[in-house]
């Protein structure tokens, strides 16, 4: 955020971070097929850093994992994420943010779907279309000082 500018939602709820997922010994295991699952995506994104608070999307109850649904042999990713406030401005750059996480950490194969969870957003209809739209969001990208604050919010915070 930059300085001067006045917060939306300057007192937001933090919810609890959920645990870290535990590992079998299978999962490091080259030779066994592991297909990506819902978990394995939420932990990409959970940590994605709110471009208005020094908080996660997870802990301002932005991004839950039940919102986020793979279908690994249809190679489908579907990520709904909920906006602090109705009027939020910065949906649309949190769902560009959740989208650039998934398409640099997943193989090419996957199609992936980042929406405005149903209802919780003014413009819900307008945003989706926006990050549905492959043409408008490589021109966000394009965009250096828009990428900036992409790749900041995808920097890892030191805890």
């Amino acid at each position: 955020m930059s300085g001067g500018t006045r917060l939306e939602n300057a007192n937001p709820v933090i919810f609890q971070r959920s645990g870290e997922r535990l590992l079998a010994e299978t999962d490091a295991d080259e030779d066994i097929h592991d297909p990506i699952d819902d978990r394995e995506i939420f932990d990409l994104i959970r940590s994605i850093n709110d471009p208005e608070h020094p908080l996660s999307l997870e802990e301002l109850n932005v991004l839950e994992q039940a919102r986020v649904k793979v279908d690994d042999a249809e190679s489908s990713v579907d990520v709904e994420f909920t906006p602090t406030i109705p009027h939020c401005s910065m949906a649309t750059l949190i769902g560009l943010s959740i989208k650039v996480k998934l398409l640099r950490s997943l193989p090419d194969r996957f199609k992936i779907d980042v929406s405005i969870t149903p209802g919780t957003h003014a413009s819900e209809e307008a945003v989706n279309k926006q990050l549905a739209d492959k043409e408008r969001v490589a021109a966000a990208l394009e965009n250096s000082s828009l990428l900036e604050v992409v790749n900041q919010c995808l920097a890892n915070k030191s805890i």
